[in-house]
C-alpha cells in the first residue's frame, strides 16, 4: 500500500513539474518584446535589430520594439538587460564590441560571460585592409614586403583605440611579423582623409563604410580579414590567402542577441529558432547584404563560444599591444 502511494506521489510530482515547464514555455511570450541596442538609431546594428525584430514578431504573436541606448562600451544597454526579468521578453544586441569592452574595461556593472544567455548570431561583417588607389601598394604582398624591409616605417590608420578595427590592426601586424605603427583616429572619416592625403600608408576598417570610396576608385582594398572572401568583393583575396604566418588569420565583426542569464532554456531555444528562421529568409538576407552584412544565425551554444573566444583573443591583443585598460 505504501509503495502504491509512493508511486502515485512520484507520478503526481513529475506531472506537475513537466506540466509547469510546458505551461511556462507555452505562456511565452505573454507581452511585447524589446530589443535593447547599444547604438544610435539608423546605424547597421539598429537596422539589423529592427529587420529581425519585425520578422520574429509574427511567429511569436507579439510586437517587438527597439530601444536605443548608446553609451561607451555599451554599458547602459548591457546593465539594463542584465537587470531585466529573465523571462525572454528583454533582449540585448551584443557584438564584437561587447567582447572588446569585456577585455578593455577594468570594471563593468555586469559580467559579460555570466550575466547573459546567448540566443543567436545575427550577422557578420568584414574588415578590410585598404590603401589609396594609385599609391605605393597594389597588393597585400607588396605592403607586407615593405613593412618587413622598413621596420617602424609603415603607418596603419584605424578608428579609435580599443575598437575592433584598432585591435584587428594590432593583431594583423603582430601575426604578420612586421614592425608597424597603428595610428588611431576619431572615427572612420578622418582615417579616410589621412589615407587619401598620404599621412598614413594603409587603413583597417569595417568594409561597409568603405564601399562608397572603393566604388569611386578612391580607395583600393588589398584584402579582407575574414576566413572567406566578401560577397561584395569576390575578386579581393583574404589576408589568410597570403599564407605564411597569416595562413590562419581570421577576424570579422559580428552582432547577435542575448537575454538575461537564468532565462529558461526552453525560452532561449524558442527565441533562437525564430531568429534563425528569420535570418534564413531571402528578403532578410538581401536587406542585410545591402548594409554589407552577411546574415548568419547560430545556436545559443555557438554564439556563447564565439563571444568567449573573442574576449580571450582581444584580452591577449590588448596585453601585447600594451593598451591601457580603461
Amino acid at each position: 500500500m505504501g509503495s502504491a502511494v509512493h508511486r502515485r506521489t512520484l507520478l503526481a510530482w513529475l506531472a506537475a513539474s513537466f506540466g509547469g515547464a510546458a505551461s511556462a514555455q507555452a505562456a511565452f511570450p505573454s507581452r511585447l518584446l524589446r530589443i535593447v541596442v547599444p547604438n544610435a538609431a539608423g546605424g547597421a546594428a539598429d537596422i539589423t535589430a529592427r529587420t529581425v525584430g519585425q520578422k520574429i514578431a509574427g511567429p511569436l504573436g507579439q510586437s517587438v520594439v527597439i530601444e536605443n541606448k548608446p553609451s561607451a562600451g555599451g554599458v547602459v544597454a548591457g546593465d539594463l538587460v542584465a537587470r531585466a526579468e529573465p523571462d525572454g521578453h528583454t533582449l540585448l544586441l551584443v557584438s564584437s564590441g561587447t567582447a572588446v569592452s569585456a577585455a578593455l574595461f577594468q570594471s563593468l556593472p555586469f559580467d559579460t560571460l555570466k550575466d547573459f544567455a546567448p540566443v543567436s548570431l545575427l550577422a557578420t561583417f568584414d574588415l578590410a585592409v585598404v590603401v589609396k588607389e594609385g599609391g605605393r601598394f597594389a597588393t597585400l604582398a607588396e605592403l607586407l614586403a615593405y613593412g618587413r624591409a622598413h621596420p617602424g616605417k609603415l603607418n596603419i590608420g584605424t578608428p579609435q583605440i580599443g575598437t575592433t578595427q584598432n585591435l584587428a590592426a594590432e593583431l594583423f601586424k603582430v601575426t604578420a611579423g612586421i614592425d608597424a605603427q597603428v595610428v588611431p583616429f576619431n572615427g572612420t572619416p578622418p582615417v579616410i582623409t589621412a589615407l587619401r592625403g598620404g599621412e598614413i600608408d594603409v587603413m583597417v576598417d569595417i568594409l561597409g563604410g568603405l564601399m562608397p570610396q572603393i566604388g569611386s576608385k578612391a580607395l583600393r582594398p588589398l584584402a579582407v580579414m575574414g576566413a572567406q572572401r566578401a560577397p561584395q568583393l569576390p575578386d579581393v583575396p583574404t589576408v589568410r590567402e597570403s599564407g605564411g604566418p597569416l595562413g590562419g588569420f581570421n577576424v570579422t565583426s559580428w552582432n547577435g542577441l542575448a537575454v538575461p542569464a537564468k532565462t529558461p532554456p526552453a525560452v532561449v531555444e524558442r527565441l533562437s529558432r525564430e531568429v534563425q528562421a528569420a535570418l534564413a529568409r531571402p528578403d532578410v538576407k538581401k536587406r542585410l547584404l545591402e548594409l554589407n552584412l552577411n546574415a548568419q544565425g547560430s545556436t545559443p551554444a555557438q554564439l556563447g563560444e564565439h563571444l568567449a573566444a573573442d574576449v580571450r583573443r582581444w584580452s591577449d591583443v590588448i596585453a601585447k599591444a600594451k593598451i591601457a585598460r580603461q
